[in-house]
């Protein structure tokens, strides 16, 4: 029973939130102080064309507050693109920082926010791992506002972001005080117009953050109860928010997933699949971070049920996804992959990315460097060996 609760952020969650956004600025009952913000979004165009950004705009120009916009963020938010945003922040005074998009813009705000408000140009002196400089930030970070349009990360309620380092092919975590956002707008109506494809490689980093939480050496009551709960609403749901684009409900009850999968984080943990992935994802910047877990899920969580170290933990997700009857582990996987093939992800190939096996041996190795922690949450250790083959398992 015993675990430490410390998620801050204020959630204004369900369809037509975003219009109350203003409230939260500059009212004495709000959360946010400020007269200008820098505004981050993605270097895509759906912000734009969706109209996301245009009533983001009208919200702050209600609460009394100029903007700065900063759109140059990847999918795979990078090292010199919030270094430069950091510099934007500090050269345009800016008090807050809104980040509208997915997890990437998100964390990258993070990243930004940190940058804003401590000395030097290089982010890497505050990274804590690899070759990272392992500085504490010793000033907080610019204040954040989260509005999420994707469902997936739950970056929106964390505090850590995940940035990568070209130069060294590193992808890993960046902390620092106030990194977690102050207030998270939880808007389902800003997520259906996500495509098919990419809705479902969001899902599928909710699910898993919360079903390695649940299999973590970490699992605490607190973090089994939101992990729970998201597994059930992000697998349940998931399937008709993808069929049914206009549906809000559905998409809300996945957003919903996704952002206590993001609590899930903070009152427990992930595992290794994570690092696993980003070794992927640092080296191939085209591969999606959801598509690389859905990759390496089914060998990632198999190895486990092998080895028989929490075989009640997985008859309880197989049961959480809709397969009452499960009475042994290997049920979480037929639920697993009846869910990918619903969602038309269930055939996604390494090698259409340009991964090829050779890369194996490195990709483990970068795993344990940038984000070795996670490893130790696995139920069952990990050896280099135990890494290759999930890779090798997993490729197509």
């Amino acid at each position: 029973m015993s675990f430490t609760f410390g998620v801050t952020t204020k959630a204004l969650y369900g369809a037509g939130k975003l219009n109350e956004l203003h409230n939260e600025i500059n009212n004495p009952m709000g959360s946010i102080q400020g007269k200008k913000a820098l505004i981050v979004i993605s270097s895509g165009k759906s912000t734009r064309a969706n109209g996301y950004l245009d009533r983001v705009q009208g919200e702050l120009g209600q609460a009394g507050v100029e903007y700065v916009v900063f759109d140059k963020v990847s999918a795979n938010p990078v090292k010199p693109v919030v270094e430069e945003g950091g510099r934007v922040a500090k050269e345009n005074g800016c008090d807050f920082i809104v980040a509208l998009g997915g997890g990437s813009v998100i964390d990258a705000s993070k990243a930004i926010g940190l940058m804003a408000t401590n000395e030097g140009d290089d982010l890497w002196k505050y990274v804590q791992f690899g070759t990272g400089g392992k500085v504490w930030p010793p000033v907080p970070s610019l204040p954040i506002v989260a509005v999420p349009t994707t469902a997936g990360t739950g970056s929106e309620t964390d505090a850590g972001a995940v940035i990568t380092n070209p130069e060294t092919d590193e992808k890993t975590g960046v902390f620092g005080f106030g990194t977690m956002p102050v207030v998270a707008v939880i808007d389902p109506e800003l997520m259906v117009s996500v495509p098919a494809w990419f809705k479902a490689y969001q899902g599928f980093d909710a699910l898993f953050h919360s079903t390695e939480g649940f299999i973590s050496k970490q699992r605490n009551e607190m973090s089994k109860m939101v992990a729970g709960e998201a597994i059930r609403n992000v697998s349940g749901n998931l399937v008709q928010a993808i069929a049914e684009p206009g549906n809000v409900e559905a998409m809300g009850k996945v957003a919903f997933g996704s952002y206590l999968s993001g609590i899930q984080m903070c009152v427990g943990s992930c595992t290794s699949a994570h690092p696993l992935e980003h070794a992927l994802s640092a080296y191939h910047h085209d591969l999606p971070h959801g598509a690389g877990l859905i990759m390496i899920s089914k060998a990632f969580y198999s190895f486990f049920i092998g080895k028989h170290v929490c075989d009640d933990r997985f008859i309880e997700m197989a049961q959480l996804m809709g397969r009452k009857d499960a009475d042994k582990p290997e049920d979480f996987i037929t639920a697993l992959v009846e869910l990918q093939e619903a969602c038309g992800v269930a055939d996604l190939k390494m090698s259409d990315y340009g991964i090829t096996p050779e890369e194996f041996p490195k990709m483990v190795q970068n795993a344990r460097d940038t984000l070795g922690v996670n490893f130790l949450n696995d139920p069952y250790q990990l050896s280099d060996e135990d890494c290759l083959k999930i890779y090798s398992e997993s490729y197509r």
